[in-house]
């Protein structure tokens, strides 16, 4: 008798990148501290050298300032369910990864009620009260861990066709006064994960999650600005960098290790590697320990591997990995294509601290 298989797969994806670019130089005129509240001492110009050599971020992008963060995922929503060519209506379940909710231009408070999936339903005017439609804060996994979760939906029979959207506004909730704060920006990007009967398994073909808070908890945080001089009251993205460049350096690639030997795919026959955009050198590292792990050295990396948008995109967070999938599927990133018929594989850390992959056979 003749198996068919029901796989999740990808039928459709969208982004929405802010035209506003800020570019390294614009931060010259900032005041930077230490944690302390104390100047840093080197001038501005060999802070942000450093930061472009370590981060490989040259510009970000931020939202206009009538927007906010579910206009974009919305705005990203629609272009991928356009890409899919479905009915929103049909939707089962709307899954909206974030993590400061709606803050508003020169605001640093978080708008959270109603859920973001709540407002970006209301916009897409879907009227099934069978499409039900949440929110997951999950730091940067969030947007891998909300396919997870629709994945599973799936897979249970419980749904058919889901979108999961990441979104977020980072320039919001960052202190102008700390360094980092030239991480982060804002984007959003968003999948159609549908279930779909093959003849052989494709799609989602495995996946592994995991969040370790003994003493890791609070490497990234909110708290007030590094500026003694701002209220005190207001609170913005803090990270402890050190503590989570080494966290993800050992985490992460022995994850996605453990997450290709589970999905049976081996490293060799990997099209590509997708790794949240959240540092340059960080990512290249990940990248160079994984295949360490399979006893080989950084010149046996394929060239292209691992593509890159955090040089022009920055860190926007749970958008990253969407926004990179989906410039990948439609051929717009440079020298950078997908085939079907051969395995890629996610992966990201953050807050949490949490970390995920998801292997993903192309149909």
């Amino acid at each position: 008798m003749h198996t068919k298989f029901v796989s999740s797969v990808i039928t459709g994806s969208g982004r929405f990148v802010p035209s506003h670019s800020i570019k390294n130089e614009e931060f010259l005129q900032h005041s930077f501290y230490d944690a302390s509240g104390k100047p840093l001492p080197s001038d501005n110009e060999t802070i942000i050298r450093k930061f472009h050599q370590i981060t490989g971020i040259r510009e970000r992008r931020y939202a206009d300032e009538q927007m906010v963060t579910s206009d974009l995922g919305y705005l990203a929503a629609r272009d991928a369910i356009q890409n899919a060519n479905i009915e929103p209506e049909t939707l089962d379940y709307i899954i909206v990864a974030h993590n400061f909710g709606d803050v508003k231009a020169g605001s640093h408070r978080v708008d959270m009620m109603p859920p973001l999936a709540s407002r970006i339903k209301h916009k897409l005017q879907i009227a099934n009260p069978y499409t039900v439609a949440y929110d997951l804060p999950f730091g940067c996994p969030g947007w891998l861990q909300g396919l997870i979760q629709a994945h599973y939906y799936l897979q249970s029979g419980d749904a058919r066709r889901v979108l999961v959207i990441g979104a977020e506004t980072l320039s919001r909730v960052t202190d102008p006064h700390d360094r980092d704060s030239m991480i982060y920006s804002d984007g959003a990007g968003a999948v159609v994960l549908e279930a779909v009967e093959t003849e052989s398994k494709v799609g989602i073909l495995g996946h592994l999650t995991v969040s370790d808070t003994v003493t890791q908890a609070f490497w990234l945080h909110s708290s007030p600005s590094y500026n003694p001089a701002l209220l005190q009251e207001d609170l913005y993205i803090k990270m402890d960098g050190r503590k989570i460049y080494e966290y993800a350096l050992t985490r992460v690639p022995q994850l996605m290790k453990d997450c290709l030997t589970k999905a049976g795919v081996d490293l060799e026959d990997l099209q590509k590697l997708l790794i949240h955009q959240a540092n340059e050198k960080m990512d290249e590292a990940m990248l160079e320990r994984l295949f360490k792990l399979y006893g080989k050295s950084a010149a046996e990396i394929p060239a292209g591997i691992m593509p890159m948008t955090i040089n022009t995109l920055g860190n926007n967070s749970v958008a990253t990995l969407p926004i990179l999938y989906d410039l990948l599927l439609k051929g717009e990133l440079e020298a950078q294509s997908l085939v079907s018929g051969a395995p890629l594989a996610f992966a990201s850390v953050g807050a949490g601290m949490n970390a995920n992959s998801v292997i993903y056979l192309v149909p």
